[in-house]
């Protein structure tokens, strides 16, 4: 029995220092970041939210992100699990897909970018493609009494190119947008 007991301790003591380490050096990597490892927040009508956690906008005057499988819940992130044919997702996809026509009658089916109406891997994907934020415009534009290229300027403004993939497509951060549809005058 002793024969085991020593390298069940050693192998206890030494996965407890590599973890520690591991631990201690993403901090570290954590505190040298702009935001010293509390994400990124901005402040909104004098409140301070988070930009990098999807939150849900549903009035017809705001972009609206991508549908979220933990309902925008940030102590649980996760997908859906469930597989292009299951018949409940595919529910899930057509009824968001009704949504979107409904909420931006001069679109067609045919132009619903896939990120409007898929969750991201994570449920709190905090950003849209530009083609899924041009989408919205004429919604957008209406509900706040504006013309469309304000909108559209507003949304080239917000594009950011800042992937970690080569030649990936261009994103919106849709809390920055909003809040940048908010201080228009």
């Amino acid at each position: 029995m002793k024969k085991y007991i020593r390298p069940a301790l050693v192998l206890t003591l030494g996965m407890a220092a590599i973890v520690g380490v591991y631990t201690l050096f993403v901090f570290g990597i954590a505190k040298i970041t702009p935001e010293k490892g509390l994400g990124e927040q901005i402040t909104v009508k004098g409140k301070k939210q988070y930009a990098n956690i999807g939150q849900q906008f549903t009035l017809p005057q705001y972009f609206h992100g991508r549908p979220s499988a933990v309902d925008y819940n940030a102590a649980g992130s996760g997908g859906s699990n469930k597989g292009p044919n299951n018949r409940e997702y595919l529910a899930d996809v057509q009824k968001r897909i009704d949504t979107l026509l409904i909420q931006n009658p001069t679109m067609t089916e045919v132009k619903i970018p896939v990120d409007l109406i898929t969750a991201s891997g994570s449920g709190l994907d905090p950003n849209i493609s530009v083609q899924a934020a041009e989408f919205q415009i004429d919604r957008v534009a209406k509900a706040r009494n504006i013309s469309p290229e304000k909108v559209k300027e507003l949304i080239a403004q917000n594009a950011s190119d800042e992937n970690i993939v080569f030649f990936a497509p261009q994103k919106v951060n849709v809390l920055k947008l909003n809040a940048a549809l908010e201080n228009l005058k």
